[in-house]
């Protein structure tokens, strides 16, 4: 997709302004391709979504291997914060980067209602898009 609806950028502006310490934003499709970001100038949009399509690969994998079903969301704890993916519909995922001072709770709680609402607008917007 090489444009996303803008409410995908409002949801993502929304989700910056309900989750205190949230410091980034992207929603990228499930093979790595940059959908809509509110990333640092320190962060490279296409390369965060590759690695985000390579750890929800390796998380569908992992949650299949041990009978625990499909992809939901993976968190990682840095020295420095947290990098959580959530899959959102079944063609991408909200990826948000917090500070170590970030409530992991209310990350949670919000990327949890967030992403339906953004599966909706992604996957509609991808079956309005013209067949070639």
């Amino acid at each position: 997709m090489t444009s996303a609806p803008p409410e995908v950028l409002a949801e993502l502006q929304e989700l910056r302004i309900r989750v205190p310490y949230l410091t980034g934003a992207m929603v990228a499709s499930t093979d790595g391709l940059v959908i809509a970001h509110l990333l640092a100038k320190n962060a490279e949009p296409d390369g965060v979504a590759a690695l985000t399509a390579a750890a929800l690969g390796v998380g569908a994998r992992l949650t299949e291997a041990v009978g625990h079903g499909g992809f939901r969301e993976l968190l990682v704890n840095g020295e420095f914060g947290y990098v959580a993916t959530y899959a959102a519909g079944v063609s991408s995922v909200l990826t948000l980067l917090a500070t170590a001072d970030a409530n992991v709770g209310r990350l949670n709680l919000e990327a949890r209602r967030a992403c339906p609402r953004l599966a909706a607008l992604i996957d509609g917007a991808l079956q309005q898009r013209p067949r070639v």
